[in-house]
């Protein structure tokens, strides 16, 4: 049985050795190559040795690899009457078969008469804003180059046939500069070629904006004034590529900022912009100006629960305050504040001076007018919406505290509480 076993592998590998042998004397791949008196356009030739590659490889392909050298004459005969009879624009000269495992075709070409000289780009943006339109032509600088690197030199009878190549060299070109916008383009051949390259937006664009515009210095309804710039702004991102939008961010957010703080109040009291775009189909933007000079807020605010008293009347529950101050640095301001009770139609005058002392805090001192005494006071925001503040009144020894917590940019809570009560404040910023 071994014995017979031995015998069927030495017949099998012994049948093997001819079909090895004729495998390894055949022609496996083919390797074309065009050349011409003048340079031939690399995307162009790289398109020409493709289709050489293909008519070669129906001929060559399985045959002896140390075919005679008149077999390997007449093949590339086959291929110069085929190859010349599809080309336009240049006429074969030669062609030589080099056999091989790999068969080398080598093909020479002679460019006809009136050949492309200059190549001259216009590129249309269709649809975008001239602020977005900026922005695709940054990133289309240079495309013109691919235009130059597949005509010029070109016969211009080449040129109808050369679309599919120009077609491919622009999608490659728009999706390492440009990949949220797709192309098309027309191209009159003559000495000087004229190009005209349109791109459009790929979906999905931004369907809406959502305009928010807040202050922490300034009343916020100071910022209605130009809310409508603002929203003209950004809808400029509307019909825009969401990718674009992303990649361009900050960008249209600069964009958005300046064009509000360029507006004559802004300068005047020295207010900058900080804008935040979220991206999407339904995309938002957020613009928070403040003044690093100035500050002035109009709040308002009810107390609910809290008992009239020796040092409280139940007119004093709705006041409305505003508060006007200046920095001199980067942690002193110097401000006034005017509260008016509206229930009694009455009004107090204070006059004050607060630091910043880092980590949040700040302290400062401050001077009723009405009641003639001194007020000193500490602040301490503790995170992002809560805060926490405590007033001292020397003149009859009382001290108030708080603890507040920001619903959101408008409206806040806070539960204070003193020597004779303790009770909920609801409070309004404007």
């Amino acid at each position: 049985m071994k014995k017979l076993l031995l015998a069927a592998i030495l017949l099998l590998f012994a049948s093997g050795l001819p079909w090895r042998a004729e495998a390894a004397g055949c022609i496996t791949a083919v390797e074309a190559a065009v050349t011409a008196a003048d340079a031939v356009p690399v995307p162009v030739a790289a398109r020409m040795e493709s289709s050489i590659d293909a008519i070669a490889e129906q001929l060559l392909l399985g045959k002896p690899a140390a075919m005679s050298a008149a077999d390997a004459a007449q093949n590339a005969a086959v291929i110069q009457e085929v190859f010349d009879k599809v080309l336009v624009g240049y006429t074969v000269t030669g062609v030589t078969v080099e056999p091989g495992e790999t068969a080398r075709v080598r093909v020479t070409l002679a460019p006809w008469n009136d050949r492309v000289e200059h190549v001259s780009v216009t590129v249309a943006v269709d649809g975008m804003a001239p602020e977005v339109e900026s922005l695709v032509r940054q990133d289309l600088a240079g495309v013109e180059q691919v235009f130059d690197r597949a005509l010029l030199g070109l016969p211009i009878a080449a040129a109808d046939w050369t679309n599919g190549v120009l077609k491919r060299e622009v999608n490659a070109y728009l999706d390492a500069h440009l990949p949220e916008f797709r192309a098309d383009f027309d191209v009159t051949a003559d000495t000087d070629a004229q190009v005209t390259l349109t791109v459009y937006p790929r979906l999905p664009v931004v369907r809406t904006v959502d305009l928010s515009m807040r202050s922490d210095t300034m009343p916020n309804m100071m910022l209605l004034t130009h809310r409508e710039l603002m929203k003209d702004k950004a809808n400029l991102l509307v019909g825009v590529p969401v990718a674009f939008t992303e990649r361009h961010r900050a960008a249209f957010e600069q964009l958005l900022a300046g064009a509000i703080d360029a507006r004559p109040d802004f300068r005047a009291l020295r207010m900058k912009t900080r804008t935040t775009i979220t991206t999407g189909e339904r995309a938002a933007a957020m613009a928070r100006s403040d003044s690093d000079r100035y500050r002035v807020r109009a709040t308002g605010w009810v107390d609910v629960g809290r008992s009239e008293g020796a040092t409280h009347d139940n007119e004093d529950d709705l006041v409305g305050q505003l508060h006007a101050g200046v920095r001199f640095d980067a942690v002193d301001e110097l401000y006034t504040r005017l509260e008016v009770t509206p229930q009694d139609v009455d009004w107090r005058f204070q006059l004050g001076w607060q630091r910043d002392l880092g980590w949040g805090t700040a302290a400062g001192l401050r001077y009723d007018f009405k009641d003639d005494r001194p007020i000193y006071d500490f602040g301490w925001r503790i995170a992002r919406d809560w805060s926490a503040r405590y007033e001292y009144r020397p003149a009859d020894s009382r001290g108030e505290g708080a603890l507040r917590y920001r619903l959101h940019d408008f409206l806040s809570l806070e539960y204070a509480v003193d020597s004779e009560d303790s009770w909920l404040r609801v409070i309004g910023n404007f």
